[in-house]
């Protein structure tokens, strides 16, 4: 039977068709590929996989057309990545206002100012 292996980088991927026996284990049929040899990052243990962006295991069988996805560790915690985002689109929102309370309160001593000195508006 045909399955494919995939193993995604950030500017490459990987994506390679292989005869398996009916039966074979994920596990089994990526240490027959060779894609260990050629991608030594990858370790199976801390890996996760997939078939056709399902989590799998790696003692799940195969069946014919499958697609097994290896995937790689995430390199920072989603939820982190939100948070730091939230706090400094927070602080971005609060120095603008800053900025223009700052530029509104420059233009009214101006026109204070210019009102002084002007001896038409004086009146």
């Amino acid at each position: 039977m045909t399955i494919q292996i995939a193993y995604a980088l950030p500017n490459s991927y990987f994506l390679q068709s292989y005869q398996v026996e009916p039966g074979t284990i994920i596990q089994n049929a990526i240490l027959q590929s060779g894609i260990l040899e050629q991608y030594k990052e990858i370790d199976l243990r801390s890996n996760t996989v997939g078939i056709f962006s399902r989590l799998a295991k790696l003692t799940d069988v195969l069946q014919d057309g499958d697609r097994i996805e290896i995937y790689r560790p995430l390199l920072a915690d989603p939820k982190e990545i939100r948070r730091k985002r939230a706090e400094q689109q927070k602080q971005e929102l609060e120095a603008q206002k800053a900025q223009e309370k700052q530029q509104r309160a420059e233009a009214k001593a101006l026109a204070k100012k210019e009102m002084s000195t002007d001896p038409k508006l004086k009146g």
